[in-house]
């Protein structure tokens, strides 16, 4: 077997590092010294720079003028992002046009996608429902409207492949919390439920009659926004109702979410690293001291328990590869290694850096805020082992 990334994959990571090594992670105000959101808008400065060297097309087929990557490589981005906390929505961007390639209608994808790829839109996704911790789907209902469809009658004839219900388009009502950059993006992916219980997924453009926005602020001090539909229609081809659209973008979020952690666990564990080597106790670098430094090999190990999950779960979605469990049990694992090691590699770096890790003219502050984010996002550990639990009881082993 051989487990080393391609070439194309290796070289996104260069490119991805030559673009963050001029991003500092303190570029925005402190969140521990910002009443509400520390920016009002993306970091618009690096979204160009990220669209000028073509990572925001990565993951897009050439014929969307994309490179044609798959999600692998993604995450790869995506850590080296997580390592200067870059403020730009490139997972959520990069997924809801990966899900619309894989699943929407042609016609919009060649539409959307390549302006997207160009860094002219933004795309992002409400993926916590009203309150994160029901399915997001469940927190929207969508109904389908026009002729032959007021009744709710002919809901599932004449689709396309790609699931839309003739040109009849469709009503959506319903509540997402917690979207990240809705106020700056263009257009929302908004997952659903139709009357018969299935999940589908809408394309909103933000500016649509009945959608409004109420600011909130994450953990982190990043812009959120609670997106409100109201009566709110979408023509046939802007919802997907494809089985497994929304599974599968919501383990693509998760999984980007794991790359996320993984990425700000190496950087905070060098931080911490490198503090140790120099701070000296009695005329000691204390990482000399064997308390500090198997402290620090814990987390290390944390570390390469989330690198290997996160890669098995990114193998998984990118590759369609079957195994004992659906795919959805090696996400779940992945998520449950990456909320519970970034929160001990933070907690432990805070520890060893004494006092001076609370300084806010020291960015690790920041860190411990964005850890806290996306231990929480999507679900924590908790959640997921319920999931896995589920699964595991679905699909027995042996």
């Amino acid at each position: 077997m051989d487990f080393t990334f391609t070439e194309e994959q290796q070289a996104a990571v260069e490119a991805a590092r030559a673009v963050f090594s001029d991003v500092a992670p303190d570029r925005a105000p402190s969140p521990a010294l910002t009443p509400g959101a520390v920016a009002e808008d993306i970091d618009r400065q690096l979204w160009h720079e990220l669209a000028r060297t073509d990572l925001l097309g990565l993951t897009l087929s050439p014929d969307h003028e994309g490179a044609g990557l798959d999600p692998i490589a993604l995450c790869l981005v995506l850590r080296e992002s997580a390592k200067v906390l870059a403020r730009v929505p490139l997972l959520e961007s990069c997924a809801v046009a990966m899900a619309l390639q894989r699943y929407g209608d042609r016609t919009l994808a060649a539409e959307l996608l390549p302006r997207a790829g160009r860094g002219e839109l933004i795309l992002t996704v409400g993926a916590n429902g009203r309150s994160g911790h029901d399915p997001a789907e469940l927190a929207v209902s969508a109904r389908p409207y026009g002729a032959g469809d007021r009744s709710g009658e002919g809901d599932t004839a004449d689709r396309d492949t790609h699931g839309s219900a003739g040109d009849s388009g469709w009503v959506l009502d319903g509540v997402q919390s917690a979207v990240p950059w809705a106020q700056v993006a263009d257009w929302i992916a908004v997952p659903a439920h139709t009357d018969g219980g299935s999940p589908v997924l809408a394309l909103v453009p933000r500016t649509r009659d009945g959608v409004t926005l109420a600011d909130q602020v994450s953990t982190n001090g990043e812009r959120l926004a609670e997106v409100r539909l109201d009566a709110v229609r979408v023509e046939a081809r802007e919802l997907i109702d494809a089985a497994d659209c929304w599974d599968w973008l919501r383990s693509l979020l998760t999984t980007g979410t794991c790359a996320l952690a993984l990425g700000l666990g190496e950087r905070v564990l060098a931080m911490t690293a490198e503090y140790t080597g120099k701070r000296e106790q009695f005329g000691f670098p204390v990482a000399t001291f064997q308390a500090v430094a198997v402290q620090a090999a814990d987390r290390y190990i944390d570390l390469r328990a989330m690198e290997a999950t996160l890669w098995q779960a990114a193998w998984r979605i990118s590759t369609d590869a079957g195994g004992p469990l659906p795919a959805a049990g090696d996400v779940a694992v992945a998520k449950i290694w990456a909320s519970d090691g970034v929160r001990r590699v933070v907690q432990t770096a805070q520890h060893l850096h004494g006092g001076f890790g609370a300084d806010t003219d020291y960015p690790l502050h920041r860190y411990h805020a964005w850890a806290k984010q996306i231990e929480l996002s999507l679900g924590p550990a908790a959640a997921h082992e319920e999931a896995l639990g589920d699964l595991l009881a679905a699909h027995p082993l042996g």
